[in-house]
């Protein structure tokens, strides 16, 4: 297998956080797995759609990622690109084309062949998915066809080099779904779609519950799955539950398994009552604010800046996260390959957003707001509700951009319709993250050629620089863009991050190996529970 364009790395948070299992009583030995059982897992949100390539929140991803199989998976110790469906790859010297070679027997839920026109019919249509379908739709930027030399052989071509792409196939975006799913609409294949995974999905209802059930027969697992074949678990359901403290009672009373969007007010009481809190930093884009730059208030420099120099990341992070949980450093997340530290670039200034404020000509009123030219200095900003801090942490940024004479108005828009409103370009400013383990993710999210719901302009050097790294196939020289891209993100203020995402779980004590995949979010295939 040819690996070499990969980047070369080992990062520290993936080391020491890596494939955390939950359960098991903190550590009490529960004895070898056991076959059986139904594990309810309740999550915050539901992002009302049940396709693997057209969601990008946590909460439908841990649910969502059971029922496909991908091409590769990714290790999270150390970010090593593994076997799954695909048994050997390789590419050509500009990493334009990309070969692989597929274990034959597999067989998605409906009883057709995972082949390679298969394969062909996902990565055909994935270019056409809608606005939810942005994810999968950066991963094979500059896609033009998939070659079938053989049922078990394929070749994947791209205009330009594209060195991620490998990444990508790990990723749950590019699970596989029966040719009949790929071949709906985007709205049908909402309502539910047919995969090759370990787990099938028997019923979604939006905003309620998904529930998945063991796959028959289930034989070709990744290769970094503990044990082969079928999955303990007879069945998996994961349940909505909007409201913090319901989910924290409902595992404390043993109605649920297992809770994802822990508080930190949640961690003390958890571990008190015997429950295991499982966490791991996630990869990716750090939550934070990005301005629309096409909007007036995202075009203005002094704005931006003030807004960075005004934020107290360590209160916000003590405040409303665990206390795993760290401050944002750069446009990248610490664990994140090729992540370059900009911390410098990120203190706590008040007094330097009061003078660039002051500088641009934005005044105080008598309401200590700022205004100019009869506009006040109030900054809209969306979000979705798809983790439980997003809120605490938005009113707490509220409070301390006030102190330098900014009116942050927080707009909350349902999870269902975050992807419509980000490409309508019909928003100020926006908070949010996104978890991969590939730099690529700033170019797929900022760059001109990626979805760029943020307006970035095309021709600047840090969109050079994004379309650069992603063609760069010595992992020293792409590191070094990367870092570039991240100072400029950074030092312009194009990005203001705020705090890393660490995924904390809750696992009561009949769960157990509920294990973290290379992005921090779960995989149920090894996943087993005690008798109660």
């Amino acid at each position: 297998m040819k690996r070499s364009v990969l980047p070369a790395f080992l990062v520290a948070g993936l080391l020491t956080l890596a494939a955390c299992s939950g359960g098991g009583g903190q550590g009490q030995d529960a004895g070898p797995p056991r076959p059986g059982g139904d594990l309810v897992f309740a999550v915050s949100s539901d992002a009302g759609c049940a396709d693997p390539q057209q969601v990008g929140s946590n909460d439908s991803i841990y649910s969502m990622r059971q029922i496909v199989d991908s091409l590769t998976d990714q290790d999270p110790k150390t970010g090593d690109i593994k076997p799954w469906l695909a048994t050997s790859w390789s590419s050509n010297p500009q990493a334009t084309e990309w070969t692989f070679q597929l274990r034959s027997g597999a067989t998605f839920s409906d009883g057709t062949p995972v082949d390679a026109n298969a394969v062909k019919a996902n990565f055909d249509r994935v270019p056409s998915l809608g606005a939810r379908g942005t994810l999968p739709k950066g991963y094979l930027a500059g896609y033009q066809g998939t070659t079938v030399t053989s049922p078990t052989s394929f070749t994947v071509r791209f205009a330009q080099p594209n060195v991620q792409f490998l990444q990508g196939t790990s990723t749950h975006s590019l699970g596989l779904l029966a040719p009949s799913s790929v071949a709906q609409t985007d709205d049908q294949r909402c309502a539910g779609v047919i995969g090759s995974g370990p787990f099938v999905l028997q019923s979604y209802a939006k905003n309620q519950n998904t529930v998945l059930t063991k796959r028959a027969g289930y034989s070709w697992g990744s290769s970094l799955f503990t044990h082969p074949g079928e999955t303990y678990l007879d069945m998996a359901e994961f349940r909505v539950v909007p409201e913090s403290g319901v989910r924290t009672g409902s595992l404390q009373s043993g109605e649920v398994d297992a809770i994802a969007s822990i508080g930190p007010q949640d961690e003390a009481p958890l571990s008190g009552a015997g429950i295991d809190l499982p966490s791991r930093a996630n990869p990716g884009t750090p939550f934070g604010i990005v301005f629309n730059l096409a909007t007036p208030l995202g075009a203005d420099p002094a704005v931006r800046e003030a807004v960075s120099a005004a934020i107290n990341r360590h209160e916000v992070v003590s405040a409303v996260y665990t206390s795993q949980t760290k401050p944002a450093t750069s446009a990248l997340a610490s664990t994140t390959p090729d992540y370059a530290d900009q911390s410098a670039l990120l203190a706590f200034d008040p007094n330097r957003a009061n003078q660039v404020l002051d500088a641009a000509g934005w005044v105080r009123g008598a309401d200590g707001i700022r205004a100019k030219g009869g506009t006040r200095l109030s900054v809209p900003l969306s979000y979705a509700p798809v983790i439980a801090t997003n809120r605490p942490a938005l009113e707490l940024l509220q409070q301390q951009l006030r102190a330098v004479g900014i009116d942050l108005q927080i707009q909350e828009v349902p999870v269902a319709n975050l992807a419509a409103v980000q490409q309508s370009g019909q928003f100020t400013a926006a908070w949010g993250n996104i978890s991969r383990a590939d730099p690529d993710i700033l170019r797929s999210q900022y760059g001109s050629g990626g979805s760029n719901f943020y307006r970035f302009p095309a021709g600047t050097p840090v969109d050079a620089l994004l379309s650069a790294q992603a063609g760069t196939l010595d992992p020293g020289q792409r590191a070094q863009i990367v870092a570039q891209a991240q100072q400029q993100l950074v030092g312009q203020h194009l990005v203001i991050p705020v705090a890393e995402l660490t995924t904390t779980l809750a696992v009561g004590p009949n769960a157990h190996d509920v294990a973290f995949d290379a992005s921090s979010r779960i995989q149920l295939h090894d996943t087993w529970k005690s008798a109660s």
